[in-house]
Parts: structure tokens; C-alpha cells; sequence
């Protein structure tokens, strides 16, 4: 079952939310993230704690999930995980509770947006919350909730609007560039399973 992030429309967002836990197969096309210290795979995910959605990070390899919340790492069993075409992601550098254009929104805590973000501790890649009033991107790592005022933010990366000026410009011989792009020029590509 997929939980879709828009409506069906021509301005449709290219991912998904599926349903999943810690003892059923993983979906296919989920976003990787990050790895843990060991290695394994971390792939993005979101979950609800105390009836607020909150990212979530998703080591399948350990059949664990985690989200963070209140000082503290709390491990979740059922959780939707980030589906879709790894260059529709970008993760691009942010700081201060900051956010760039195309930030993927999870949840809300009172009326403020949380966000999925990442940020390197302890020889791991790290998933985590972005919360901007707060100012940090919170990890959930080694049972407590890390905060990090430099970052990295997860952004859907749109198609571009002058796709059919590129076509004509590259019939007539000039070049031509991805289809997708993103805010930042300081970009990182995203894996997926």
C-alpha cells in the first residue's frame, strides 16, 4: 500500500511513501540517505510518534527504525519509506534551520514544517529531523537526539520548465543539460536500493 505525496496532477511529485516495517521485505527504489557506522545502508523514511510524522532513518540490514524526538532516539516498527528515481533527489548543503526551495516536508509539529536532513557523526551518515525554530537538524543516534546546526537538507529536484528550449538548442548544435535541476549548484547525488 503507498501513501502518494500529491495529487494527480500534471504538477505530480516524483516519489512516493510506501508502508512498510521491520519484517516485511523492503520496498523497491527506496532512497539511501546515509550509512551507519558499520556500513549498512540508511534509507530515508518518515513514522508517527506521539501523533506527529517525523522523519525517520531505516537500516533494513538490522530491521531497525529510528526516529528522533525530545532529547531522545525512539525506535519505530511500522514506518512509510521515500520511493522513487534517485535524480529526483538532491541533498544540498544547509545550516540554521534553514531550508532550500523543493525541501521535502514530512510532517508538522504545531504549524511548523519538519524537513528530512543528514549530517556526518561518528563515521555514519546520519537521517534525521530539520526543525527550523529550533534552528538544527536533529539525528537519531546511540539513543539520543544529536543536533546539528550544519547540515544537509533533501530536496525533490523539479523538472526543469525550459525543457523544450533545450530540445530546440540541441537540434541547432548547442549543448544541452539534465533534465531535472535543483537550487544549488553544490549538489551531492542520491543512491537508491
Amino acid at each position: 500500500m503507498s501513501s502518494k505525496s500529491s495529487s494527480k496532477n500534471k504538477n505530480k511529485m516524483p516519489f512516493s511513501w510506501r508502508q512498510s516495517n521491520n519484517s516485511e521485505r523492503f520496498p523497491k527504489q527506496a532512497v539511501q540517505g546515509g550509512t551507519d557506522v558499520g556500513g549498512h545502508e540508511i534509507f530515508v523514511g518518515r513514522a508517527m510518534h506521539c501523533d506527529i510524522m517525523l522523519p525517520a532513518k531505516i537500516i533494513p540490514v538490522t530491521h531497525s527504525a529510528s526516529v528522533s524526538y525530545n532529547g531522545s532516539e525512539i525506535p519505530v516498527h511500522n514506518y512509510e519509506v521515500l520511493t522513487g528515481r534517485a535524480r529526483s533527489f538532491k541533498w544540498i548543503p544547509a545550516s540554521d534551520g534553514n531550508v532550500a526551495p523543493g525541501a521535502i516536508s514530512v510532517g508538522e509539529y504545531g504549524n511548523e514544517h519538519l524537513f528530512i536532513g543528514r549530517a556526518p557523526y561518528q563515521s555514519s551518515m546520519t537521517i534525521g529531523k530539520i526543525h527550523p525554530s529550533h534552528r538544527v537538524l536533529y539525528i537519531p543516534f546511540g539513543g539520543y537526539e544529536v543536533p546539528f546546526q550544519h547540515y544537509e537538507v533533501l530536496v525533490c529536484a523539479q523538472k526543469d520548465k525550459n525543457k523544450k528550449d533545450r530540445k530546440n538548442k540541441k537540434k541547432r548544435g548547442s549543448s544541452s543539460s539534465s533534465s531535472y535541476t535543483s537550487s544549488s549548484s553544490d549538489t551531492n547525488d542520491v543512491k537508491r536500493k
